[in-house]
C-alpha cells in the first residue's frame, strides 16, 4: 500500500503565484513543492546538484522539519514509520 500522496497537485486551480496574499502563497508553495518532488524532475535535477547544493536542500528542509514539526509528527507524518 503507498503511504505518500500528491493529492493536492491533482485538484489545484490557483493561480501559482507569489506575493499576492498568504493563502496563495501556501497553496504556490504547495504546488511548487509537489511538483518539485515528482521522481521524474528528480531524476534530471539531482544529478546537476554540487554537494554543497545537495547539503544547502537537506540542512533546510531538516531545519525547517525541526522548527515546526514535533517529534511524533515527523515520524507518524513525515516519515510515516508509526
Amino acid at each position: 500500500m503507498k503511504k505518500d500522496t500528491h493529492q493536492f497537485i491533482q485538484e489545484y486551480q490557483g493561480l501559482g503565484a507569489f506575493g499576492l496574499d498568504r493563502e496563495t502563497d501556501q497553496e504556490t508553495i504547495m504546488f511548487y513543492l509537489q511538483k518539485f518532488s515528482e521522481d521524474s524532475f528528480l531524476k534530471i535535477l539531482i544529478p546537476r546538484l554540487s554537494d554543497e547544493e545537495l547539503e544547502e536542500i537537506y540542512l533546510f528542509i531538516n531545519n525547517k522539519l525541526k522548527q515546526h514539526i514535533k517529534e511524533d509528527e515527523y515520524h507518524s507524518i513525515f516519515l510515516k514509520d508509526r
